[in-house]
């Protein structure tokens, strides 16, 4: 496997992703609610690679993109917004190899903690993030074509 910076050629294939893992992951929304909302979460424009606070990773097999990852690192804190393995991947490392490579980077920034945001009833990103020493801090809520839906925070320091 291949992890790697992120380029402007890959964004057809990090939003193929994230609409796959959507679709798989998140039945409390509806298909065209998830549509609309990957059409517009992910694309360059949302995740600007030029800027340097901006950190994005992919990750490839076999020369397909199946995982990516979006952070960004701003004074003390980074925030992780983005981190999915395509359904057909997870459980393979890819995910635990796009994090090791995220925090080896952020760990070079001025951050002393890293934050990493999903919804909060995905108990597989808990697991995923839980696993990793994160910790729940907090909750919020992230509007999602009009409507709210729960928001976890999870928490690592870095220092």
């Amino acid at each position: 496997m291949n992890v790697r910076s992120a380029t402007a050629e890959d964004f057809e294939a990090i939003t193929a992703v994230a609409r796959a893992t959507w679709h798989d992951t998140y039945d409390e929304l509806e298909a065209d609610v998830i549509d609309r909302t990957v059409d517009t979460w992910y694309t360059d424009d949302s995740m600007p690679l030029e800027a340097s606070s901006t950190v994005v990773f992919v990750a490839e097999r076999a020369g397909d993109l199946v995982g990516f990852t979006h952070a960004v690192a701003q004074g003390e804190t980074a925030d992780i917004l983005r981190m999915y393995v395509h359904p057909d991947h997870q459980g393979e490392g890819i995910g635990s190899e796009l994090h090791e490579r995220l925090m080896a980077t952020l760990e070079t920034t001025d951050a002393e903690r890293v934050r990493a945001f999903d919804f909060a009833f995905n108990d597989t990103s808990r697991t995923f993030y839980e696993g990793l020493g994160f910790q729940r801090t907090d909750e919020g809520t992230v509007e999602i074509d009009g409507e709210y839906y729960p928001e976890a925070v999870y928490t690592l320091e870095i220092d």
